[in-house]
């Protein structure tokens, strides 16, 4: 980055960049937020008046505010955010990429050689690994070792009968499910506690609710329930690791979204600063994209069999 101070960018304007990315991007006192691109002229323009920065929208708003900013922040629907992000990284912009970073690997491996290429640092926002206490209990987790088993959950409940939320307006989110929007979060856990995924089992019982059965390459097994379709009183999220060590639990503290955030940021700005790429870059998006490609395929081809 080419100031002290370095401009930040963000795409998007829907919930997420109302409410925690563009709040974030405001109040954090190392960088500038200069600026949001939308799809749609009019929200762009709302949510850069909010904060004082300027809007930009269609093709020749993306191109200038890649000019203009170090840096980019994704609030976009998957698949929408992967082509932007291969544009960004050419134009020299580093990335801090919403989960899952794309639904195909295609999509996925674009990003990541394109941040490879241009030498841009990542940082993929998977929340529990950038929320105090949930990172810092699975980076102690880790350092612990012995696990023999994880068994994780986390079944949202978004579309449940009678919810009410403005993130289930997402038509990625519906019609992708848990698998895709939760998924990142249960594995951004499990493979640092576990390791790798070498084998992967998946079906799904209903509309949306997968069950995951992994192998690590550590010789452990896992487990994952995920769903954004559970009944109100069943909803939750957990973890639970058992091992030499006995049994820990993941901290249900998640924090405030706008603090993990600017975490997000701050790790993004570590890594261009000393060159070294963070736990959470495009490559383990990446990673992550494979794992849940291969568990859709399998369910895709269970159900053409049966």
């Amino acid at each position: 980055m080419t100031t002290s101070k370095p401009r930040i960018g963000l795409l998007g304007t829907g919930p997420w960049a109302e409410r925690t990315h563009a709040p974030a991007l405001a109040a954090h006192p190392d960088i500038e937020f200069s600026g949001v691109w939308g799809r749609r002229p009019e929200a762009a323009a709302a949510l850069a008046a909010a904060h004082g920065v300027t809007a930009h929208s269609g093709e020749a708003g993306l191109d200038v505010l890649f000019a203009e900013n170090d840096a980019v922040a994704f609030a976009l629907p998957p698949d929408i955010q992967a082509p932007l992000a291969v544009r960004a990284a050419a134009a020299g912009c580093h990335l801090i990429m919403d989960k899952p970073v794309a639904t195909t690997v295609a999509g996925a491996r674009a990003v990541a050689d394109a941040a490879a290429e241009a030498g841009v640092a990542s940082v993929v926002f998977c929340t529990l690994r950038f929320a105090a206490e949930t990172a810092e209990w699975v980076e102690k987790q880790a350092a612990r070792g012995g696990w023999y088993t994880a068994h994780a959950y986390w079944l949202g409940g978004l579309f449940a009968p009678g919810a009410e939320s403005p993130f289930a307006d997402s038509p990625w989110r519906r019609e992708k499910g848990g698998l895709w929007d939760v998924g990142p979060h249960a594995l951004s856990a499990l493979i640092p506690l576990l390791g790798d995924v070498t084998d992967v089992l998946a079906t799904r019982t209903g509309p949306d609710l997968t069950h995951l059965v992994l192998r690590h390459v550590s010789g452990a097994a896992s487990t994952a329930a995920l769903s954004l379709s559970a009944p109100h009183a069943g909803a939750g999220t957990g973890l639970e690791l058992r091992g030499e060590h006995g049994t820990a639990e993941l901290p249900d503290a998640w924090g405030d979204p706008v603090d993990t955030f600017s975490r997000a940021v701050d790790a993004l700005l570590e890594a261009v600063r000393t060159g070294q790429p963070h736990a959470c870059d495009v490559r383990f998006g990446l990673r992550l994209t494979e794992i849940l490609a291969a568990a859709e395929a399998q369910m895709e081809a269970g159900a053409t069999a049966g």
